[in-house]
Order: structure tokens, then sequence, then C-alpha cells
């Protein structure tokens, strides 16, 4: 049996690389989802929309296929945008508008990114799934110019922004991170690669 092919069913190339990166030391192939995959998230979870485009990845490449879906979820806007945070503005300038307008005045500032992960089978069976949430709050103006949600959001453990954390403390604190982890060992397991 050789090498194992891992699909990263995404078309974002930071989270492809993020979630590459994770995976570190592990004997596998890694290669991104085919360009013209684009799987509607109609879920009603990240859980849900995770294994959407998972399934998708897998049955299209014939591969081991990883997927997740996050979000924002601000406490003060009852959760929002959370599922809708990708779609929650057109611009990562208007995400970054809307976001600081709704909360203004507003000293209730705590909200978390969530993450779930899904691990599906070459035949589209999803087979692993985790979750990963990274606590923090919302600042009154970004840390950083010209960026998207991820500068406005403080991760104390770091002291810095979420858009500022580096490749070691995206994997320890963020929350893809953190679900990567938690389904690392499964994973393995899975792949054979114990």
């Amino acid at each position: 049996m050789g090498v194992p092919v891992l699909t990263i069913a995404s078309g974002n190339h930071l989270k492809v690389r993020e979630i590459e990166h994770m995976l570190g030391p592990l004997e596998v192939v890694v290669q991104r989802q085919p360009p013209d995959l684009d799987v509607e998230e109609t879920g009603q979870s990240y859980l849900e929309n995770a294994r959407l485009k998972a399934e998708a990845a897998a049955l299209r490449t014939g591969t081991w296929s990883l997927a997740d879906d996050s979000g924002l979820e601000v406490d003060a806007l009852s959760g929002a945008p959370g599922l809708y945070t990708a779609r929650f503005a057109s611009s990562d300038a208007e995400k970054l508008d809307k976001l600081i307008a709704a909360l203004l005045n507003d000293p209730y500032r705590t909200a978390c990114f969530r993450s779930a992960m899904v691990l599906c089978a070459p035949d589209g069976t999803c087979v692993e799934d985790s979750e990963g949430v990274c606590w923090g709050e919302l600042l009154n103006t970004p840390a950083y110019p010209n960026a998207g949600i991820e500068s406005l959001f403080w991760v104390r453990e770091a002291r810095c922004s979420y858009g500022e954390l580096n490749d070691v403390q995206l994997a320890r604190l963020g929350s893809r991170g953190k679900a990567a982890r938690d389904l690392a060992p499964r994973l393995r397991r899975r792949l054979g690669l114990d």
C-alpha cells in the first residue's frame, strides 16, 4: 500500500495551507480539491456544511477528503454572523464595517471562532468529525489595516488578533487547529498511519 492521498476540500488557498501545516509530519500526499468543484453550503450547522464539502471532494477525487466549516459567533449579536460569516458582506472591508457598526456602543464584546472538521472515505462516507472553538473578544478597531474580521478578534492567550497568529499559534489556539488536533488520532488510524 502506497502513501495515502488526502484532498483538502476547500477552494481557499490560505485555509488549505493552514490545514497542510497542521498535518505536519504525517506521511500523506496532500492535494487541493479540483478547482471547478464548488459546493453550495446549504447545511444548518458547520458540521453539515463540512460534510457536504468533504463528501463532494471524496466522490470527485476518489481519495480521502478533509473539510471544515467555520464562522465567527458574536455573543451580543446572538451568535451572528455564525454560519453566514463568509456571506456576511461582499468584501472584507464591508464585513469589518458592518461588524463594527453592529457593536458600536456595546461593551459586551465576547465572541468565538468555531470550526467543524469532517473526514470522508474515498467512497464519500463521512467517518470522523470534530469541533474546535477559539474564545476571544472583539476590538473597537482592527489590529492592523487592510484585513478581514480576523483583525478585529482578540485572542487573549496570544496577546494578538486572530489574524496575527503564526502557524504554531493557529495549530494550538485557533478553532481549526483545535478541531484538527482532536481529529488527528482518528485520521491517523483511518489512513493506516499508526
